[in-house]
């Protein structure tokens, strides 16, 4: 009898696929108001550095860095709702409902793609269209250490670190190379199989695309 799957050993939630707890966890977050930057601090469960903001009522805050920011600008330059910022600008760290706070792109850049009177569109990095409220608020520009992606490992063990920072299973095989008893991809009876699964499957075998009406990348 075989194993389970990688897939089913993550949604299990074991300690393998847990990210550590760190002791500076700050939360990401928009107020009504004005601030200004205080220090930029990395944190290593994080792809973005992160701006300390003090605003103006005192108090300390946390946001992703835009690009190009430094220690005493003031936030009100990157922070603009949907409906101010001009369409085809580089946004990130967008929120999904006004004051909400910031959801998605939060360590990648969208583009405003249109605006009209009851919603915006965003271009997500998939290239899926979004419809947003205009008084959603966004940063605009690109976030800090953009280019990180283009700087190769150099060695096997920081990248084993940084997975394991962000509780991903790292070294790990391809499922198709695996053996028919490990994974429904292995051996030779394997290839070719659908990852479509009935939304009426136990949870043991929900693995893959639940309840997908298709399959396959689309053709533009």
């Amino acid at each position: 009898m075989g194993k389970p799957i990688i897939a089913q050993r993550r949604g299990k939630g074991s300690p393998t696929f847990r990210v550590p707890e760190y002791h500076f966890q700050p939360k990401l977050e928009f107020k009504n108001m004005d601030g200004t930057v205080l220090d930029l601090v990395n944190h290593p469960a994080k792809l973005v550095p992160l701006a300390k903001i003090r605003w103006d009522d005192s108090s300390i805050g946390w946001l992703p860095a835009p690009e190009g920011i430094k220690v005493g600008d003031r936030i009100a330059t990157y922070l603009k709702p949907l409906s101010e910022i001009p369409v085809g600008s580089k946004i990130f760290a967008i929120e999904t409902r006004p004051n909400s706070g910031p959801k998605l792109c939060r360590a990648s850049s969208a583009i405003l793609f249109s605006k009209e009177r009851e919603f915006c569109i965003i271009k997500l990095p998939s290239r899926k269209d979004k419809y947003l409220h205009p008084q959603c608020r966004a940063l605009i520009g690109n976030p800090a250490a953009d280019g990180r992606k283009e700087k190769p490992w150099l060695k096997a063990g920081k990248k084993l670190i940084a997975m394991r920072r962000r509780g991903k299973l790292y070294p790990r095989t391809s499922a198709n190379k695996m053996n028919a008893v490990d994974h429904p991809f292995g051996g030779k009876s394997g290839v070719g199989r659908p990852k479509t699964v009935s939304r009426n499957a136990p949870p043991g075998a929900k693995v893959g695309s639940i309840a997908a009406r298709r399959t396959g990348k689309r053709k533009r």
